[in-house]
């Protein structure tokens, strides 16, 4: 029976999500196992620049995987075809890649899997498999959409994550080094966790963000950063919707993310495992190092931008 009465939950607030036709999830990684069942994939190449978490989803699901390199425009360095029930993992670094060059990968290669967890805002290619992270973007405890014409048939339960917000509320009250603890536990729950449904919490926040309201923020911060930094930018950068992060590629990255930390400006290492696994030489080992992800999201303005830009400024010199 229907609880009445007693306290209030969370209303039901408006349901406007940016993607209302995909497959809604709880992770980007089981959006990819969801694939691979749904698919009935055998073996996936997958580029030794990618976190993780990916080839350790494969690996505990015995999913066979096989590693290749990336050029310096981010472009898969794979002449093979392939064979059936085998894909290609390409990863949209930055949201650095056009939807032309997803085709002309789709027509190389044929099958093909697009990670767009840093372009959330590129809409998906008809007939490409897309997968999307919403914890990347907005503050929200779990989900993943998933782009695909063929749906796995098993039934499954939807995730609950009124347990994961501590670090998300608490950071918008107070600060982000109080709660980043909480932040590394929630996230380390996801490690084992199976293919759910998006949670009802995350789904019901997602349906109330201005998300025009952010991509307009993410385009301003990225292109004043761009003006004043693309002189000293060893990239050639392609201008995204509602970009990610700034790509700010310099010498001596892992040493300047030190030096901008002392003045409480936070710079991640996204994938410190490329770093163990790949020789100082590679371009992953280099692009891992020294390509500053700069925050230039939907939480910060022109102002902070001009702080990033003064410190960075100075910690070069």
């Amino acid at each position: 029976m229907r609880e009445i009465g007693g306290y209030f939950q969370l209303d039901q607030l408006i349901e406007q999500p940016y993607y209302k036709h995909l497959i809604e999830l709880n992770t980007a990684r089981n959006a990819l196992y969801y694939l691979v069942k749904a698919k009935g994939i055998k073996k996936i190449y997958l580029p030794y620049f990618l976190c993780d978490s990916v080839s350790n989803l494969l690996d505990m699901y015995n999913v066979e995987y096989e590693y290749y390199n990336i050029d310096l425009a981010f472009a898969p360095i794979l002449e093979i075809t392939l064979k059936d029930k085998e894909y290609i993992y390409i990863v949209n670094y930055y949201g650095q890649i056009t939807d032309a060059q997803v085709i002309d990968y789709k027509n190389k290669y044929k099958n093909i899997i697009l990670d767009n967890v840093q372009s959330f805002f590129q809409k998906p290619v008809e007939g490409i498999d897309t997968i999307y992270s919403c914890r990347k973007y907005f503050g929200v405890p779990d989900g993943a959409y998933l782009s695909t014409d063929l749906k796995w048939q098993n039934k499954l339960n939807e995730d609950k994550s009124s347990l994961r917000m501590k670090h998300i509320l608490g950071r918008f009250e107070g600060n982000a080094s109080d709660y980043h603890a909480d932040f590394r536990k929630n996230d380390a729950l996801f490690k084992n966790e199976a293919v759910k449904k998006m949670s009802k919490l995350t789904k019901n926040i997602l349906g109330a963000i201005d998300y025009e309201l952010i991509i307009d923020s993410r385009n301003m911060n990225f292109s004043y950063l761009h003006e004043n930094l693309r002189p000293t930018n060893r990239l050639e950068l392609t201008i995204s919707k509602g970009p990610f992060a700034y790509p700010y590629y310099v010498k001596d990255g892992l040493n300047l993310r030190k030096k901008l930390a002392e003045k409480k400006i936070y710079i991640p290492t996204l994938w410190p495992n490329v770093l163990m696994a790949n020789t100082v030489e590679s371009v992953e080992y280099d692009y891992a190092a020294n390509i500053l992800p700069i925050p230039c999201d939907q939480r910060y303005e022109i102002n902070d931008m001009e702080v990033i830009i003064k410190e960075l400024t100075q910690c070069i010199h």
